[in-house]
């Protein structure tokens, strides 16, 4: 009998005949002795067909879609430590909406990047569409985090009448645009997401067989040109995981161009949060952990913009620092939800 696993943006569930668990916060998953974590997730990488697949005996599917229940907690209890999109729902339950009618969920298997999500893709152009259809009013597109970057893949691949029709605007929430610094030290290391009963080695692997992970490897196109970029072929060749580059080339395209996205645009940032990480030196690389050198931005997104879109898209593009704002945290800050509002029912204040 296969294990089945729910996945969806930074959250995962492992499901058995009597028991439900969910990776976010969760260590138990990590050495459970009759289901692995680190086992069941761990990707199989196929060099020719330049795709992953879960290992013998696991199915990975995402539950919900359409749905925000998957989006709202990423722990089934409901504890405030897995809250995530709950409090802008409710929110927007408040302002009128209806969940699953009128604000819908589009969660995704955040193991892999858009390359190997084509279904997803479809999945999403066919809910946008018959939500135009069945409300009448073009669909408001929020994203957060790494959603920011599929949001915008799936935007740069639809054509200027599709949007112009269907899509209102796209918030986005704590992008990584340029990548995330703390992607070196995942792949080099491993990060253990300070849970100290998790072996940092032990969940590299894992880490390391995502697709995702590789593609938010920092990128030269929003970072300062003082910035000294590493060889990326040699450094996946140093940390002895070859197949690595090849998954990043499979994938790098889609940032490094940083197309935008053809329509409505609000970038909402964090800054002021003095623990994000920004370079790492090591004493023994790559095998022992690193000393953290910290800089600006979110506690995980550097501080980068969508600045240089003002001059490539006619359609309106504003960015909006929210100070002292966590990369989770941002997501339940009365700010942000107060943005969110002003911009789907009344006229944005220009930002700069």
């Amino acid at each position: 009998e296969k294990t089945h696993c729910d996945v969806r943006h930074f959250g995962l569930g492992v499901h058995g005949p009597e028991n439900v668990f969910r990776r976010f916060r969760n260590p138990v998953l990590y050495y459970f002795p009759a289901v692995s974590y680190v086992e069941i997730t761990l990707l199989v990488y196929n060099i020719t067909s330049r795709t992953t697949v879960p290992p013998e005996g696991v199915d990975i599917g995402v539950p919900g879609f359409g749905q925000t229940y998957p989006l709202e907690f990423l722990d089934p209890s409901k504890r405030n430590v897995g809250i995530y999109f709950f409090t802008l729902v409710e929110n927007m339950i408040n302002w009128g909406y209806i969940r699953d009618k009128y604000v819908r969920g589009a969660p995704y298997d955040w193991h892999k990047a858009p390359n190997e999500n084509n279904d997803y893709f479809v999945a999403l152009q066919k809910l946008v569409e018959d939500m135009y259809e069945v409300y009448g009013s073009p669909v408001v597109m929020i994203a957060h985090s790494m959603g920011n970057l599929y949001s915008l893949y799936f935007l740069n691949h639809q054509s200027q009448e599709l949007k112009d029709k269907y899509i209102h605007s796209f918030v986005a929430l704590g992008a990584p645009w340029g990548g995330v610094a703390k992607t070196l030290r995942v792949l080099a290391s491993g990060d253990n997401n300070c849970i100290p009963v998790i072996s940092t080695l032990r969940i590299r692997d894992q880490q390391r067989s995502a697709v995702s992970t590789g593609w938010l490897l920092p990128y030269n196109n929003t970072w300062p040109t003082d910035k000294v970029f590493v060889n990326y072929q040699k450094f996946y060749s140093d940390i002895g995981f070859p197949d690595g580059w090849l998954m990043r080339q499979d994938t790098e395209e889609p940032i490094a161009s940083l197309a935008p996205p053809g329509v409505d645009v609000y970038c909402l940032f964090g800054t002021g949060v003095e623990d994000t990480p920004h370079s790492f030196v090591y004493d023994a690389f790559p095998d022992k952990d690193t000393n953290v050198i910290f800089g600006i931005g979110d506690g995980t997104v550097n501080l980068e913009s969508c600045q240089k879109w003002k001059k490539q898209q006619k359609q309106r593009v504003e960015l909006i620092e929210l100070p002292g704002n966590e990369h989770i945290v941002m997501l339940s800050n009365l700010t942000t939800i107060s943005h969110i509002k002003q911009i789907r029912f009344g006229e944005m204040k220009t930002y700069h």
